[in-house]
C-alpha cells in the first residue's frame, strides 16, 4: 500500500508480529500529535504470533531506514521511507533464531537472537538501504538460553550492550572501528529480571527490572559505562507496580518514562546530571488502570510526544511531554492486533 507520508508532522509505526505473514502498521503523525492510519506494509517474513512479544527494539528507524525483525522466520526487513510510504528494499537471514531487538549506529546494525544459543549479528546499511551481513560478527551470549531482551549501542558507539533476564546480568562487548565486537563482559543486574534499557546522552544507562513479575515490585536502576565496566549509580528504584519492562530517555536527559505492562502506567523517573534515579510519579500517565498490556513506548525526535503500545486494548496511547516530565494525554488510537509489538516514532 502506498500513501504519501508527507504528513507535516511525523509518523508512528508498529509490526504486527503475525505468524502467518508480518507487516508494518504505519501511522501519521500530526503536529498536534494525533495519529491517522495511512498503510500497512508487508515485511515479506513472518512473527511469531505471540500475544506479547517479550523484546524492546524490535523494530527501528535510523534516518531514512526503518528496520524490522521476523521473529518467526528468522530473519530482518529493511524498508526505506519515503513521502509515498515505506519501501521494502530487503530481508536477510538474522544470523540466529528468534531475533527480537535491533541496535543500529550510523551504517553498523547489530540484531539480537534470543533463541538458543542467544547470540548477536552484524550487518551494514547501504547506501540504497540494503541490509547487508557482515561475516564472522556473530558472538553468542553468556549463556546458550540467556533470555536476552534487548540490545543497543552506548552514545559514543564504543559499547554494545545486552540485558539478560535468564541470568539476571547486562552483558557489554566493546566495539571497535572496524565493527567488529571485543570480549564479552558479564555485569550482575542490580535487580532481577533485567528488561529493556536507555542511555542519556553522557552514557548514563537506566534498565527496567521486571522482578520475575512479582506484584508491585518493579524497579529501575541506573549505570554508568567505565572501561570494560558497567558500575551501578543507583540500584533498583522500586515504583510499586508490576512487570516494568520498557524504558525510554528524555531528549533533556532529565527524565526516564517506563512503561508497566501489568498495570497499565507509565512511570516517570528523575535522573540527575551524574546519573543517580529518583522516582518522581509511578503513575505520571496511564492507559487503562489496572488494565495489562501497556509496553512498548517510543519518544517523537523533538522530544514531544510519548506513544506506547496497549497490546491487550488492541490500541496505541500517546502523551504530551511538558517541561518538567509532566505527560498530558493527547489521545488512543484503535485498529491494533492482538500480536501487535515494536514502535518507533519519528
Amino acid at each position: 500500500m502506498e500513501t504519501n507520508m508527507n504528513t507535516g508532522g511525523g509518523a508512528v509505526y508498529v509490526q504486527t508480529n503475525d505468524s502467518t505473514g508480518n507487516h508494518v502498521l504505519a501511522f501519521a503523525r500530526s503536529a498536534e500529535g494525533d495519529l491517522d492510519s495511512i498503510g500497512s506494509y508487508p515485511t515479506g517474513g513472518r512473527g511469531s504470533g505471540a500475544a506479547h512479544l517479550p523484546s524492546q527494539g524490535s523494530l527501528v528507524v535510523s534516518g531514512s531506514s526503518l528496520l524490522v525483525v521476523n521473529a518467526g522466520s528468522d530473519d530482518v526487513s529493511a524498508f526505506v521511507i519515503a513521502q509515498d510510504g515505506l519501501r521494502l528494499v530487503n530481508r536477510v537471514a538474522s544470523g540466529g533464531e528468534a531475533p527480537r531487538s535491533i541496535a543500529v549506529r550510523g551504517e553498523l546494525v547489530y540484531v539480537l537472537n534470543t533463541a538458543s544459543p542467544a547470540n548477536v549479528t552484524g550487518f551494514r546499511i547501504g547506501l540504497d538501504g540494503v541490509l547487508a551481513p557482515i561475516s564472522g560478527s556473530t558472538r553468542e551470549l553468556s549463556a546458550p538460553e540467556a533470555d536476552p531482551a534487548q540490545v543497543s549501542f552506548s552514545p559514543d558507539g564504543t559499547t554494545l550492550v545486552v540485558t539478560e533476564r535468564a541470568t539476571d546480568a547486562i552483558v557489554s562487548f566493546p566495539v571497535a572501528m572496524d565493527g567488529s565486537l571485543g570480549e564479552l563482559a558479564k555485569h550482575p543486574s542490580s535487580g532481577p529480571t533485567p528488561y529493556g534499557f536507555a542511555f542519556t546522552s553522557n552514557g548514563t544507562l537506566v534498565v527496567t527490572e521486571a522482578f520475575r513479575a512479582e506484584k508491585g515490585a518493579a524497579a529501575a536502576s541506573s549505570y554508568r559505562l567505565g572501561t570494560g565496566e558497567v558500575e551501578p549509580v543507583t540500584r533498583s528504584v522500586g515504583n510499586g507496580r508490576s512487570e516494568i519492562c520498557w524504558a525510554v530517555v528524555s531528549k533533556d536527559d532529565r527524565y526516564a518514562f517506563t512503561t508497566n505492562f501489568a498495570d497499565g502506567a507509565v512511570s516517570r523517573f528523575g535522573i540527575t546530571i551524574d546519573g543517580a534515579l529518583e522516582l518522581e510519579d509511578a503513575t505520571a500517565g496511564l492507559a487503562v488502570d489496572g488494565q495489562t498490556g501497556l509496553r512498548d513506548e517510543e519518544l517523537t525526535a523533538d522530544g514531544r510526544f510519548l506513544y506506547a503500545i496497549d497490546a491487550d486494548g488492541r490500541r496505541i496511547y500517546g502523551w504530551e511531554v511538558g517541561e518538567n516530565g509532566q505527560l498530558a494525554e493527547v489521545g488512543s488510537w484503535p485498529g491494533l492486533p492482538e500480536t501487535a509489538a515494536g514502535l518507533a516514532a519519528v
